[in-house]
């Protein structure tokens, strides 16, 4: 994927920001299927999480209901200011996921739910081990990426980049990962891993 199909994905929500937002606000994946990450997060007894790809900011917001402290960051400047005006709890950054605005080991949980999809192929393990640079010791990484099966099936003029499970787990491991889970439903798969304890 070329960086002009970076600036497509990215020009596609701009365009259609209204509905996107829309959409997106309808449901919080977090409080549908992040109970897993959350449960990981909260033995940690940390709070600070960073939600990579916000979009319109409806996970930041179900993380800041739970207690956490949330950081949106998103390209996509639409997003961003519905999110500030829905969230005005949490913080929002402007930034690209390939190189994050966040200090090393600035946060305790990583959540990237259907974002991780977009970045281009050949980019994917300097983004991940980017992730686990920002995350401190022993913090938890969420992703999720469509299956090419699901991917397929898009008629947007998005870019996505799908995954097989052994993909996902091969990448994160490679990016000094570590007790990595890997399971998939509805064309979709997601990971939870950690970084090593000090």
């Amino acid at each position: 994927m070329s960086e002009d199909e970076v600036a497509r994905t990215l020009q596609a929500y701009e365009s259609d920001a209204d509905a996107y937002v829309e959409k997106y606000r309808t449901e919080s994946v977090l409080a549908r299927y992040g109970e897993a990450f959350l449960e990981a997060l909260e033995a940690t007894g940390r709070t600070r999480v960073l939600d990579v790809g916000c979009g319109p900011g409806v996970d930041s917001a179900a993380l800041e209901a739970r207690g956490y402290d949330a950081v949106g960051l998103d390209p996509t400047e639409s997003f961003l200011r519905a999110a500030t005006a829905a969230v005005p709890s949490a913080s929002f950054l402007r930034g690209d996921m390939r190189a994050l605005p966040v200090a090393t080991g600035a946060v305790d949980g990583l959540w990237a739910c259907a974002s991780f999809l977009h970045v281009p192929r050949a980019d994917a393990p300097a983004t991940l081990r980017e992730f686990r640079r920002v995350l401190d010791a022993d913090a938890v990484l969420y992703l999720s990426v469509k299956r090419p099966d699901l991917a397929a099936r898009d008629g947007s003029d998005r870019h996505f980049e799908p995954y097989r499970s052994a993909e996902i787990r091969d990448l994160l491991e490679a990016a000094g990962f570590e007790r990595v889970t890997v399971t998939e439903l509805d064309g979709w798969v997601s990971a939870i891993a950690r970084t090593p304890a000090e």
